[in-house]
């Protein structure tokens, strides 16, 4: 199941009366350990492809990014899927995207079927799991998994990615971009703004495409520059985790800055329509409306004026995933429940199709007889 971050921890907080002291205790013991993985790669350079180890970090929250101070450093871990034609040792370079998975992690029939399908199509894709690098699994309970990891992290993730696969031999370095889903759409978008790049990918021109598969849209960064890549948007009409008007709002904002931005809106989709869970109402799925968490130039957030999170750069990991918890009042009006999640194959059909043509025409590429 895909939900936002800020809800749950209104919620936690809502349960929990002495948040300040039982939820530290429980939450100290829950947050998992980094695991220890192999040592990463730092270039691809032999051509490999399956699953990578690769060298990235964990920031935690923006003002973090934004200030460029110290992150922990992170083995991430992906897998990259090569078309056919990136198999061939005298074949041109493809481009390449990089997936971003939801906060449920990734679900069956999404990120690695669309690594296949865009494979299929001539474009490399690297399905980026920034949980396992941070110690969540399957097994993890969902609130930790959100607490622990944030959008900031699978951003990082998501650029060092782009600088490791520019190293490969099959790939083309110039056209590689992001794709995410939910809670990685989310960070996808945010991956526009360009004080982000330049933190994480200095010397890079950063990504080529962006598309984001309903990311909630009530957060906005105060984005002033991006680098001018375009952006496609997936969203439907009964996903009520996607407030519209907010939505077209954080669209705008991007197209007065100089991007392109293709929209679409599917009559009567709700959330998550690729996953193989069946369409349902959760009726006790949590989301925000109604309400703005604004970012300063700092990187700290504000909701009707009021602080959400304000910490000093030098508070640790730990110490800002408690504080989170305990930041639930301030976003106590803005949450609702009960949203439309599942499988909805007309919808897939249409998105697949816009996804391809949108990335078709970005990268420049003919269409490609899909795989048997």
């Amino acid at each position: 199941m895909t939900r936002s971050i800020v809800p749950i921890l209104v919620l936690v907080c809502g349960v929990l009366t002495a948040c300040s002291t039982v939820t530290d205790s429980l939450v100290r013991r829950a947050v998992p350990p980094f695991p220890d993985f192999p040592s990463p790669v730092t270039d691809l350079s032999s051509g490999q492809s399956g699953e990578i180890y690769y060298a990235t970090s964990t920031p935690f929250d923006l003002d973090v990014l934004l200030a460029d101070h110290e992150r922990t450093p992170t083995t991430g871990f992906g897998t990259l899927f090569l078309p056919d034609a990136a198999d061939a040792s005298d074949a041109a370079p493809v481009p390449a995207m990089v997936v971003l998975h939801g906060s449920g992690g990734i679900s069956k029939g999404r990120e690695m079927e669309y690594g296949e399908l865009l494979a299929s199509n001539g474009i490399a894709a690297f399905v980026v799991n920034y949980y396992t690098p941070r110690g969540v699994t399957e097994e993890t309970n969902y609130m930790i998994r959100v607490l622990s990891v944030t959008e900031f992290d699978a951003i990082t993730d998501a650029y060092a990615a782009l600088q490791l696969l520019g190293t490969h031999p099959r790939i083309d370095a110039q056209r590689i971009g992001v794709v995410g889903y939910s809670y990685g759409g989310m960070a996808a978008r945010f991956a526009m703004d360009e004080r982000i790049r330049r933190r994480l990918a200095p010397e890079r021109p950063g990504f080529a495409a962006f598309v984001d598969f309903y990311g909630p849209c009530f957060q906005n960064l105060g984005t002033s520059e991006t680098n001018g890549s375009p952006l496609l948007t997936l969203r439907g009409t009964e996903d009520a985790s996607n407030d519209l008007a907010a939505c077209k709002q954080r669209e705008d904002e991007l197209r007065a800055l100089g991007n392109s931005v293709e929209a679409h809106v599917y009559q009567g989709a709700g959330h998550a329509w690729e996953v193989e869970v069946p369409r349902q109402l959760f009726p006790d799925s949590p989301y925000v409306a109604g309400c703005e968490m604004k970012y300063d130039d700092t990187g700290h957030n504000f909701v009707n004026g009021k602080p959400v999170i304000d910490t000093p750069l030098e508070t640790s990991r730990m110490d800002r995933i408690l504080l989170r918890v305990s930041s639930g009042d301030a976003m106590q009006e803005c949450v609702k429940e009960g949203y439309v999640i599942g499988s909805d194959p007309e919808t897939k059909v249409r998105s697949d199709a816009a996804l391809l043509s949108f990335l078709r025409r970005t990268f420049d590429i003919e269409a490609a007889p899909a795989r048997e």
